[in-house]
């Protein structure tokens, strides 16, 4: 069985920082692209950022300069770091697996095929 589990989340004022982890089991991420999305209400869900197994990087707009993505195939992990947080970024924020071989990050929710249950984040004014 596949888990991705995230954590990290929680409550921080403007301008402060966090740093999600996602923890994943039942599968290996070395050759899978990496990504990390964010949902608040109402809203569809958006790409925040994604990693190749070779450290390619892609973020998007509203994460670049700001926000960073790592990841760990000894352990099998990938992080989030995020500063100068803004109260704009409060959501529940997902981590995501692209399959086997499939190793470009995106940006694009459909290509991810494993997903974690969310994390929230909010940041307050």
């Amino acid at each position: 069985q596949v888990l991705l589990v995230e954590s990290g989340g929680g409550l921080v004022q403007a301008g402060g920082s966090l740093r999600l982890s996602c923890a994943v089991s039942g599968r290996t991420i070395v050759g899978s692209a990496m990504g990390w999305f964010r949902q608040s209400p109402g809203k569809e869900r958006e790409s925040v950022a994604s990693i190749s197994s070779h450290g390619d990087e892609y973020y998007s707009d509203s994460a670049k300069g700001r926000f960073a993505v790592y990841r760990n195939h000894a352990w099998n992990t990938v992080d989030l770091q995020m500063n100068s947080l803004k109260p704009e970024d409060t959501a529940v924020y997902y981590c995501a697996a692209r399959g086997p071989g499939r190793d470009a990050p995106s940006g694009r929710p459909s290509d991810y095929v494993d997903w974690g249950q969310g994390t929230q984040v909010t940041v307050s004014s």
